[in-house]
């Protein structure tokens, strides 16, 4: 059945491939651990396609699975927030020159607020893409091995993040970009090669 998506395949697949891309840039801008203004920046911007991307992936299951296709996509998008929230916490503690352990003990006033806005939400980045991988995976709607790194860049993401160890973010940064770029790209050829006719040879 053809998809009802908003979004055209070109703007779809372009997502899919500057959503790692972009945030993976980010990541050669870490100062001593920190995103800083630079990366931070890469991170909040990266989020737009971010959510595109999973508008495309979820649009795969919402025939089949309209339910999970629904509050999945709105806890992905909750935890693009938490991205874009974290973005600017780099931004504003290079430009402010607030230290990573004063901004965590500041926040540690603003509990709730802080909560709903990173550390809640931070989770369900890496969760929703795991899912979502294994899902794809089963209802055969991505080949087996592009769900499989999805998979593992999920499961490895918070050990990238947490301590914000630079070689390992970037080999994170990798197994996510791999899988996103290649399915984003057979967004992009796709309607191209839907619109040539089928020949047989000799024809």
């Amino acid at each position: 059945m053809e998809s009802t998506l908003p979004i055209s395949k070109t703007a779809g697949g372009l997502s899919l491939i500057a959503a790692p891309l972009v945030f993976a840039a980010s990541t050669f801008f870490w100062k001593e651990g920190q995103y800083g203004v630079t990366g931070g920046t890469l991170i909040n911007l990266s989020q737009v396609p971010w959510i595109i991307a999973f508008i495309v992936l979820f649009d795969k299951l919402k025939m089949e699975m309209p339910r999970y296709a629904t509050v999945g996509l709105i806890i992905a998008i909750y935890g693009c927030l938490s991205g874009a929230n974290f973005g600017f916490v780099g931004v504003y503690g290079e430009a402010f020159q607030i230290p990573h352990k004063t901004y965590l003990e500041t926040l540690s006033h603003y509990s709730l607020s802080a909560d709903l806005l990173l550390f809640w939400p931070g989770p369900l980045f890496p969760l929703s893409l795991l899912v979502l991988g294994i899902v794809l995976i089963r209802r055969k709607k991505v080949e087996v091995w592009l769900g499989i790194l999805l998979c593992l860049g999920a499961i490895a993401f918070p050990l990238s993040r947490i301590p914000r160890v630079e070689s390992i973010a970037h080999a994170v940064d990798i197994l996510l970009a791999i899988p996103l770029v290649v399915i984003g790209y057979k967004e992009l050829i796709t309607p191209k090669l839907e619109n040539f006719p089928s020949h047989s040879i000799g024809h």
